[in-house]
C-alpha cells in the first residue's frame, strides 16, 4: 500500500484526499486551518489529518515526509504553493504533484521540484465543454489522439439486441467492455449474447470518429 500526502485541504485538496482514503490508501492530509481540519475529519472525508503550517519547513520535516510515497500539494496561493514544494523537495518526498493556477505559476512548481503540475480549472472548463458539445457521451479516457475508453448512452437502435445482434464490432469497429445497468450494476467484459436494454451504459473502446458516430445515434 502506498502513503499518500496532501497539503491544502480547500475544495480540490479535500476532494483529492476522499478519493485516496475511499480507496483504502494510506492518507494524511493537512492544512493550516484548524476548522478546515476539524472539518474533513467529522465529514469522514479521512480519519488522519492535522493541523499545520507546510510553508515551516521545520514543522513539516518532523512528520516524516520522506516515507510518503506522493505528496499531493493543493494550496492555490501562489507564494505558499512554491515554498511547500520546495520544502518537500528539499526533504525528500519521492514524487510531488501540485496544483497550479497559472501557466507561470507551473512553471515554477516544475523547475523547483514538482514532478507533475495539474491545472484544475482549465481541465474541468474544458470537461465541461465536451461534456456539452457530447450530450449522450457521459466521460472518457483518452490514450491517444485517436483511441479512447468512452462511456455511452446506449441508443435505442440498439435496445432489445444482443451484442452480437447489434453488430458494434462489424459495423462500428467499436468494441463493449462493460454495461451499467440503471440499478447501477456493472457487468465487465459481457458475452456476444448479453442484451442491450434501455437505460444501459455502455463502455466501449474505438476511435475518435466512431465515438462521435455512437454518441449521435438514437
Amino acid at each position: 500500500m502506498k502513503q499518500f500526502l496532501v497539503v491544502g485541504l480547500g475544495r480540490f485538496g479535500s476532494s483529492v484526499a476522499q478519493t485516496l482514503y475511499e480507496s483504502n490508501e494510506e492518507v494524511l492530509a493537512i492544512d493550516i486551518n484548524p476548522e478546515t481540519v476539524q472539518e474533513v475529519i467529522n465529514d469522514k472525508i479521512v480519519d488522519n489529518a492535522a493541523v499545520l503550517d507546510a510553508t515551516d519547513g521545520g514543522a513539516i520535516s518532523e512528520l516524516g515526509v520522506t516515507q510518503y510515497d506522493v505528496a499531493f500539494v493543493c494550496i492555490g496561493a501562489i507564494e505558499q504553493s512554491i515554498m511547500v514544494t520546495l520544502n518537500l523537495k528539499e526533504l525528500g518526498v519521492k514524487k510531488i504533484i501540485a496544483k497550479a493556477v497559472s501557466k507561470s505559476h507551473g512553471k515554477v512548481l516544475s523547475k523547483i521540484g514538482a514532478n507533475n503540475v495539474i491545472y484544475p480549472e482549465e481541465y474541468m472548463g474544458r470537461r465541461v465543454a465536451q461534456l456539452a458539445m457530447e450530450p449522450n457521451m457521459i466521460e472518457h479516457i483518452r490514450f491517444s489522439q485517436d483511441f479512447l475508453l468512452v462511456e455511452i448512452k446506449s441508443p435505442s437502435l440498439f435496445w432489445g439486441k444482443t451484442l452480437i445482434e447489434s453488430e458494434i464490432r462489424k459495423n462500428y469497429n467499436a468494441t463493449v467492455v462493460g454495461i451499467k445497468k440503471e440499478d447501477e450494476t456493472f457487468q465487465p467484459n459481457p458475452s456476444a449474447y448479453t442484451k442491450i436494454e434501455r437505460g444501459d451504459i455502455l463502455l466501449i473502446i474505438t476511435d475518435t470518429k466512431t465515438a462521435e458516430i455512437l454518441e449521435n445515434l438514437k
